[in-house]
């Protein structure tokens, strides 16, 4: 965008929007006038439509609106500002917008504005809400980044984007220079990348006198968050909300028997509105579904239909936002009754919400790191979780929240704030991120909540197993090319090890498909048999990995085939596949692609199907995945794992299991503890295999145990052979470079 194109609206804009401070515009008096008359959008220089003015009487409206004038003045006078407001006062997409007032009123003398999301479907989301009510093109003036998919251009002036995406953005721009606002949302969420933010953002403040920093949250984590940063400004955004709550304390938590009476019981009770009921776990959701639909045909029909709408926030799925002319239809026929779990809350955007369910229980990834495995816990959500969900039935009329547990309950087994995701969670790759930045003196990172020392000391360790850190503990040559990719380490590990093995091609579709959502769509009730028989087509006989090859081929084949998306689809609801899984899947194999050439790696031809082929896909796998190797201990699928005393059985959907085979050796791609504590995606491996990829002081440190004693045999038998050989060949296959190492991007 041309300066000279924005010297008119720029002074229209700031006497428009900006109260006396903000004014430094020094045009003549004519010149402002002429451009008042004519109603000029600031941003991009063209007359204001109608639907301007018909969403400017809307943004009116919002709690947050009135705070705008002591926004900006904060603004301009500190460096940080923090918002305290629900979730529907409307900060995430009016205080964006206020910053890019802001920017454009000093000529976007020190960049543009970023806005941080913890969920890619509410940065989609606000993104096109935002360019509506400023009256702009996405992808232009705004736009969004989220993994795998950038919807902007280098005059974008705001862009909304995953938390991620910015925390990936500082390894080729430590400073982020292209901005001069940086918004951090949803910060109560405490997800790893917003946290890490948090820390590493005191340090570019320093460095950058001129950077102004936002920091959204909702009320009960401000205190936390103003003794972390100081004493800094605080704008409130008071609601008021006339909810009624209901604790009905005689059920047992996390009923689902409790859940379906009452949502029959508001059903039946002829009030009009709809329904979010939160549940505990995916499972639940599945369970729920099945049942409201086999007995919503046998409710009365005079009292509309109940239309179930199951939310699923791990799998990517489309916010829960009905355009107005459903939400009018719908008021007269239907009832909908929205489905979802934790991290649901910021995924429903409805006024029509005016029932809200909540078991108060939830099914948590727990991480630990002693045995490297993810534990599935049951437990109370928090108080501030419970108060969000109490949010979204919103303050446009009265509504009801049914708390399916006591105020005992809350006030004394219920945690008053959400636990920082970095407290539970694998930090392998925070780490490997952490060590990338550290080249550009940025290592040092002042966490609101410091990670558990033993959840770090593994994560290290686990680096240093594949190779990523040297002698002194720093990201080696091979560590930052890992960096490169928006994966998982030992994802990033196989794919390099597949530049030696010459089955690049293969490894790229396999790691698509485990960081896409899963390809198998979830089966109704009665098409199990139906589902296995058309899955069954896929198998391949060397595991799960090479299924998941067989499946991408056949949607790719597919795809090109077609004569219309529609039969895309078609095809993959014939074959109980998820489609938009598959074509996530595409979309992420083609960015890693991009890396491949961008990096200049070697790339061999495909060759899927040879003997060779499958045996270099296994030691590619294998260089990443050493450590997630389990052996059958009986000959009936009880998977021993070979670092710690844990028993496993093969998932009921892997391929093995469907042909009832159990090789003695796998590797798995997860391992998580439940009530049935299964490995998922597994391929056959061999000892023979393991020993000659594996680093020899990992499988030093592997304690005591018959599988080791088999390895050690192994190792006998074999000639001796370099621990660090197949690092040193992919490297040495690497371009070299001159260049210092943190200018490699």
């Amino acid at each position: 965008m041309e300066e000279e194109e924005l010297d008119c609206p720029n002074s229209s804009s700031e006497k428009r929007y900006f109260p006396e401070s903000l004014d430094s515009s020094d045009g003549d008096q004519e010149g402002i006038l002429a451009c008042e008359d004519l109603e000029l959008n600031p941003f991009d220089g063209l007359p204001y439509s109608s639907r301007y003015y018909k969403l400017l009487k809307e943004r009116e409206a919002l709690p947050i609106w009135k705070e705008k004038y002591s926004f900006m003045e904060n603004l301009l006078q500190n460096q940080i500002v923090i918002v305290s407001g629900d979730a529907d006062c409307g900060r995430s997409s009016q205080v964006p917008q206020w910053c890019a007032e802001y920017c454009l009123s000093i000529h976007y003398q020190h960049g543009g504005v970023v806005c941080t999301q913890v969920h890619r479907q509410t940065a989609v989301q606000l993104a096109l809400r935002v360019a509506d009510e400023m009256d702009v093109n996405i992808g232009h003036e705004v736009g969004y980044v989220i993994p795998f998919e950038n919807c902007c251009t280098s005059e974008t002036i705001l862009r909304y984007c995953t938390d991620d995406m910015l925390q990936r953005e500082m390894m080729s721009n430590p400073f982020l220079g292209s901005y001069g606002v940086i918004i951090l949302d949803d910060t109560h969420e405490r997800s790893i990348a917003t946290d890490v933010l948090l820390g590493l953002l005191k340090d570019v403040l320093l460095a950058r006198p001129e950077l102004k920093l936002i920091i959204n949250s909702s009320p009960l984590l401000i205190s936390k968050l103003s003794s972390y940063y100081g004493n800094v400004p605080l704008i409130e955004v008071k609601t008021k909300r006339p909810v009624e709550v209901v604790h009905l304390s005689g059920a047992p938590v996390g009923s689902l028997e409790s859940v379906l009476r009452l949502l029959f019981e508001i059903h039946q009770s002829g009030e009009k509105g709809d329904v979010v009921v939160f549940l505990a776990c995916e499972q639940d959701i599945e369970k729920v579904y099945e049942i409201v639909c086999q007995e919503g045909s046998n409710l009365n029909p005079d009292l509309g239909e109940l239309v179930v709408v199951p939310l699923y926030p791990k799998e990517k799925c489309a916010l829960f936002k009905p355009n107005d002319e459903t939400e009018q239809r719908c008021q007269v026929h239907q009832r909908r009754v929205i489905l979802t779990t934790s991290s649901g809350e910021s995924l429903i955007w409805s006024n029509t919400i005016k029932f809200v369910i909540d078991v108060g229980m939830e099914r948590k990834k727990v991480y630990n790191p002693r045995i490297r495995a993810t534990s599935l816990i049951l437990q109370p959500i928090s108080q501030s979780q419970a108060e969000i969900r109490k949010q979204i039935l919103g303050s446009s009329s009265s509504g009801k929240l049914f708390c399916l547990y006591s105020e005992e309950f809350a006030s004394k087994d219920m945690r008053p704030l959400k636990v920082a995701e970095m407290q539970e969670a694998n930090l392998t790759s925070m780490v490997l991120f952490m060590k990338r930045v550290d080249i550009a003196g940025l290592g040092h990172c002042d966490f609101m909540n410091r990670p558990a020392p033993e959840s770090l000391m593994q994560a290290l360790e686990d680096l240093d197993y594949l190779a990523a850190l040297d002698n002194d503990g720093n990201l080696s040559e091979f560590g930052i090319i890992m960096s490169e990719f928006p994966l998982d380490p030992q994802l990033s590990k196989s794919i390099l090890a597949s530049c030696e093995f010459d089955c690049v091609d293969e490894m790229l579709t396999i790691a698509a498909m485990v960081t896409a959502p899963s390809c198998f769509s979830h089966l109704p009730r009665g098409t199990e048999e139906a589902a296995l028989t058309c899955w069954k087509t896929f198998l391949h006989p060397e595991g799960d990995h090479f299924t998941l090859i067989n499946i991408y081929k056949a949607y790719q084949d597919t795809t090109l085939s077609s004569t219309s998306e529609h039969c895309v689809e078609k095809w993959c609801q014939d074959h109980f596949l998820n489609c938009s899984a598959l074509r996530m899947a595409d979309v992420i194999r083609a960015e890693l692609l991009e890396i491949i050439k961008r990096i200049e790696l070697p790339y061999a031809e495909p060759a899927f199907g040879s003997q060779e082929n499958i045996l270099n896909i296994k030691k590619a796998l294998l260089s990443g995945y050493f450590m997630q190797t389990a052996r059958d201990v009986d000959g009936s699928g009880n998977y021993l794992m070979l670092t710690h005393k844990q028993v496993a059985q093969l998932h009921p959907l892997s391929g093995y299991s469907i042909t009832k085979t159990t090789p003695e050796w796998v590797l798995f791609h997860e391992f998580s503890i439940s009530d049935n504590n299964y490995i998922t995606i597994t391929s056959e491996t061999s000892p023979e295999l393991f020993m000659q990829l594996a680093p020899q002081y990992y499988f030093s440190n592997l304690p005591p145990s018959e599988s080791k004693e088999i390895l050690q045999q192994v190792m006998d038998r074999l000639s001796p052979i370099s621990p660090m050989e197949t690092e040193q060949q992919v490297c040495e296959k690497c371009p070299e470079t001159t260049e210092p190492r943190c200018t490699l991007q």
